[in-house]
């Protein structure tokens, strides 16, 4: 009796651990907003279950993956990161999709009252500091540069130039006041809108489509297949919208 006791106990403490079992969720910093209340709706819709938010510039989370970084999910800014993600096989097969769309802005601090209202306009003296995300492995960077370089502005800006680690910090800079413009996604002007407005949004010949995937060597594989598709379903994608994204 006392060794099916034993036994009982045991079992219940493995589908204990293994129905608890922590989601890793490794996503580009533009998606911190969203992905907070996203990770708490799912919480709330899987009593039981915990998402780990880790966010970063996708670059340097591919790289994170690369490592050897226990996650489980992966949800970039641009393509071109999670191409990288597939070129190295860190993808689960068949598991990429887009999920979200964004825009590219140009914001300034909200008390600014500098003449931009075109990106010609950054070449004005009064414009001193233009912030954006490091082109190498940032993707709103990326998409930044190819702007400036198909308007014929890169080499009169980049002088101008301070490069963020994230977009995220590039927004911190123009809310502080530090620079004078940024680059940055119009779901980041968003979620600071009393410290900076949007003086113009950039075109880009790339639509700016966020990929989502599983990762092949995910510690919670059903976690993460789990919260991948909440991501794309109706509840989550009501979530995203909340915060300014746009449907793939």
């Amino acid at each position: 009796m006392l060794k099916k006791m034993c036994a009982a106990a045991a079992l219940g403490t493995a589908m204990g651990g293994a129905f608890a079992a922590d989601i890793t969720v490794s996503a580009a910093a533009s998606l911190t907003n969203a992905f907070k209340e996203l990770a708490q709706a799912y919480e709330a819709a899987h009593p039981g279950h915990k998402v780990l938010l880790n966010f970063a510039a996708s670059d340097a989370l591919v790289a994170q993956i690369a490592k050897g970084a226990p996650v489980d999910v992966f949800a970039s800014a641009d393509q071109e990161a999670m191409d990288k993600a597939a070129q190295q096989q860190l993808l689960a097969a068949g598991s990429r999709r887009n999920f979200v769309s964004n825009t590219l802005v140009l914001v300034v601090p909200s008390a600014s009252s500098l003449p931009v209202h075109s990106l010609a306009d950054l070449r004005l003296p009064a414009v001193a500091r233009v912030a954006m995300g490091n082109p190498a492995s940032v993707p709103a960077g990326r998409y930044t540069k190819q702007a400036l370089e198909k308007a014929g502005l890169w080499a009169a800006v980049e002088p101008k130039l301070i490069f963020g680690a994230s977009v995220r910090q590039s927004l911190d800079y123009v809310a502080r006041g530090e620079v004078d413009a940024g680059f940055v996604y119009a779901t980041d002007a968003l979620a600071m809108k009393e410290k900076v407005k949007v003086a113009l949004p950039v075109p880009t010949d790339t639509p700016v489509l966020y990929p989502i995937a599983a990762i092949r060597t995910a510690p919670n594989a059903a976690g993460g297949a789990g919260f991948l598709a909440y991501a794309l379903a109706p509840a989550g994608q009501a979530i995203l919208a909340k915060y300014g994204f746009g449907r793939p």
